[in-house]
C-alpha cells in the first residue's frame, strides 16, 4: 500500500479531531436514526415520507445536543424512493452545526463509480454530505481511495468494516487466522491515519459491540489504528456498556457506542427519547 502524504486542507478541522472533541464533551454515545416500519407503526406514524420525516426530525431533536453523532441509515430512506432520500438530505441539514453525522450507506465499489459514491457521501455541496460514511472494503482496501481522498481533503471521516457480529461475517472476516482479512484492513487503516496530526485520525472502522474474544483471537490492535471505533449493538442487540469496556480494552476510548431500537423504542415523545440516551450515555461514561 503506498505511503499517504499530508491530508489537503480546506481550512476544516479533521473529522477526528472534532469527533474526539464532541465524546470528550458529550460521551461517547452515536444515535441511530432508524425508520423501521415496525417502530413508524409503533409511534403512530404511516410508513410514508411524511412518517419518515416526523419520525427523524424528532429524533435529531430529541438527542442532537446529548450524543457526540448520529447515525441515519440510508436503507431506510431508499426505500421510500426519491421522497425518501429528500427526507435523509433535510435530516443532514439540519444536524449540520448541531451534531456530527455518520451516513450508514456501507458503499463499496472500483474505480469512477466508488469516486461517484465519494462525490455523493463527501464532497463539500453534495445534498448527501455527512460528516462522515460508512463503507465496505470486500473489493479491496484500496477500491476505497476515492473516498479516504475525498475525505481527508474535505475534513470529513469514513468508518470501513472491519469486524461484524452477524453470524456470516466471520467466513470472510476472520479468513486468515493470525494474518486474517478483519487484521488487513486494521493495519491499512492504521497506516491512513498517519496523514492525521492529533490523538484520533479520520478513518475509523466498524467492530461490532457483540464480536466477543474475536479481537483478541485474531490478535487486532485497535489502539494502534488511532482512530475511531464505531460499535454497533448497543441495547436491542444485547451488548451492554460493560461489555464494551471487556471488549475493546486499551482502545475504549476510541469507542463510539452506538444504540439505535433500544433509544427509539422510547420514542415519540421527546423526553422519553432524552431519557432513554442519558441512561446509556450515563453507562458508557461509568463503564
Amino acid at each position: 500500500m503506498p505511503e499517504s502524504g499530508p491530508a489537503p486542507s480546506t481550512g476544516r478541522e479533521s473529522f477526528g479531531s472534532r469527533l474526539g472533541a464532541a465524546m470528550a464533551a458529550r460521551g461517547p454515545l452515536c444515535v441511530g436514526i432508524d425508520p423501521h416500519p415496525a417502530l413508524l407503526k409503533n409511534w403512530g406514524l404511516d410508513d410514508d415520507a411524511a412518517g419518515l420525516r416526523r419520525f427523524s426530525l424528532t429524533v435529531l431533536e430529541a438527542v442532537g445536543s446529548l450524543a457526540a453523532a448520529v447515525k441515519p441509515q440510508v436503507a431506510l430512506y431508499e426505500r421510500h424512493g426519491s421522497a425518501g432520500m429528500a427526507v435523509l438530505e433535510e435530516v443532514l441539514a439540519a444536524a449540520d452545526g448541531q451534531v456530527l453525522t455518520i451516513a450508514d450507506a456501507k458503499r463499496g465499489d472500483i474505480g469512477s463509480t466508488m469516486a461517484a459514491y465519494a462525490d455523493a457521501w463527501l464532497r463539500d455541496g453534495s445534498a448527501l454530505a455527512a460528516d462522515s460514511v460508512t463503507l465496505s472494503p470486500y473489493l479491496g482496501f484500496e477500491s476505497l481511495r476515492p473516498a479516504l481522498e475525498l475525505a481527508a481533503q474535505y475534513g470529513r471521516g469514513v468508518f470501513v468494516l472491519a469486524l461484524t457480529s452477524n453470524p456470516e461475517g466471520a467466513s470472510v472476516q476472520h479468513v486468515g487466522g493470525a494474518d486474517s482479512v478483519a487484521r488487513r484492513i486494521t493495519e491499512a487503516a492504521t497506516a491512513e491515519n498517519r496523514r492525521f496530526t492529533g490523538p484520533l485520525g479520520s478513518v475509523g472502522l466498524v467492530v461490532g459491540a457483540t464480536v466477543g474474544t474475536a479481537l483478541a483471537d485474531l490478535r487486532l490492535d485497535l489502539e494502534a489504528v488511532r482512530g475511531p471505533i464505531l460499535a454497533p449493538g448497543l441495547g436491542a442487540q444485547g451488548a451492554t456498556p460493560a461489555d464494551l469496556r471487556r471488549t475493546f480494552g486499551a482502545a475504549y476510548p476510541q469507542v463510539l457506542g452506538t444504540s439505535s431500537r433500544d433509544i427509539l423504542a422510547a420514542g415519540p415523545g421527546i423526553q422519553g427519547l432524552q431519557d432513554a440516551a442519558r441512561r446509556t450515555l450515563n453507562g458508557l461514561r461509568e463503564s
